[in-house]
């Protein structure tokens, strides 16, 4: 039974690292966020609320000014934008301005080129009604 007793206690020893080990492991890993606490603490404390609230405001400040700086950019580079399609709108009624202008030329002269190879026209006699001369041929 000697060498029993001497398994379990070597089992028992090995389970007893193994469970020291792993405390040591957890303690480690718990102290982590506590020290991360206690370093901030520290330095929150080296800031006055005034101060802190002069950095915030600071920080709004810059943010807010160049959003108006990038709006600012925005809007020359739509006016520049809206100009060129006008521009170029302008043009594209100019053109059609002049075709219609050179299709209307161009039916006048039509007009003309067929209102001189018309020939005269001629005069007709008015013919009487068919009633008539049927009424003409029976009395």
């Amino acid at each position: 039974m000697g060498k029993l007793k001497s398994y379990q206690e070597q089992l028992q020893d090995i389970v007893e690292k193994g469970i020291n080990a792993a405390e040591e492991q957890q303690k480690k890993l718990a102290s982590k966020p506590f020290d991360y606490a206690e370093k901030l603490e520290a330095e929150a404390r080296e800031y006055s609320v005034k101060t802190l609230r002069k950095r915030y405001n600071g920080y709004s400040e810059n943010l807010f000014e160049q959003l108006r700086s990038l709006n600012s950019r925005f809007g020359n580079f739509a006016a520049e934008l809206v100009a060129k399609l006008e521009k170029e709108a302008a043009e594209g009624a100019d053109a059609v301005s002049e075709a219609a202008d050179d299709v209307s030329e161009a039916s006048q002269d039509a007009k003309k080129s067929v209102t001189a190879k018309k020939p005269a026209a001629r005069k007709t006699t008015a013919r009487k009604p068919a009633a008539k001369k049927a009424a003409a041929a029976t009395a």
